[in-house]
């Protein structure tokens, strides 16, 4: 009996001993997982701000540099609307010529609140600009190089639909004037199936031709794929 139990208790304290050492295993793996993550993350993030910077052209003047390429000491705590005064520094990674503070102003808002003709957007042509109503659509949109703000410079806007496909309105005209019997201006358009249908019943014996010219003069009429004309 005695010897049952001593037998136990070795089994008992082999079994723990090889359970401390698997926890050590483990514990200097994941430490050893740790440092090699934390040595390849360091580098790269390193990298990614320097590559940004080699976007910057080199032998410039410093004042004539865009804003990506200056680090400007700006605050949240403005009044917006009001225009203030910062003070912008080169980064190390940028040579240009001149002085290497350089003073600017800028008009206290986000990004996001620039007029439109001070940030560029991604236009798409997946909707319809005669729709009723209006439609709108969700794209990219980044501030111009020029302009000091607050916030990320790249943000989302919604845009009303209002893209062209290169149709005149002044040539949709005359050739409903002049060649509507034949369907010249429905072809045109791109409406095809109500091209042929006029050509075949010439221009529905003028009554059609009329309709077109008046529905094209009051721009109701407009390109089939749904864009506006130029």
């Amino acid at each position: 009996m005695n010897v049952v139990k001593i037998n136990l208790r070795n089994v008992i304290f082999v079994m723990m001993a090889m359970l401390v050492n698997n926890i050590k295993e483990v514990d200097m793996g994941y430490e050893s997982m740790v440092s090699y993550a934390s040595a390849n993350v360091t580098p790269a993030t390193s990298n990614r701000k320097h590559n940004m910077y080699d976007m910057c052209p080199v032998g410039k003047e410093c004042s004539k540099l865009s804003v990506e390429c200056l680090n400007c000491d700006l605050t949240t705590n403005c009044v917006y609307g009001a225009t203030y005064t910062t003070n912008c520094t080169v980064p190390d990674q940028v040579d240009c010529l001149g002085e290497k503070v350089i003073t600017k102003q800028y008009i206290c808002r986000y990004c996001y609140q620039t007029d439109h003709w001070e940030h560029k957007c991604h236009l798409k042509n997946s909707c319809s600009s005669v729709a009723s109503p209006p439609q709108y659509y969700r794209t990219n949109c980044t501030v111009n190089s020029d302009i000091i703000c607050l916030g990320k410079r790249k943000f989302m806007k919604n845009l009303r639909c209002n893209w062209t496909a290169g149709y005149r309105w002044s040539t949709a005209l005359i050739l409903s004037i002049t060649l509507g019997g034949f369907g010249a201006d429905r072809f045109y358009l791109g409406h095809w199936q109500e091209g042929i249908g006029k050509l075949f019943s010439f221009g529905g014996l003028g009554v059609w031709t009329l309709i077109d010219v008046m529905l094209i003069s009051m721009r109701y009429l407009g390109p089939a794929d749904g864009s506006l004309y130029i």
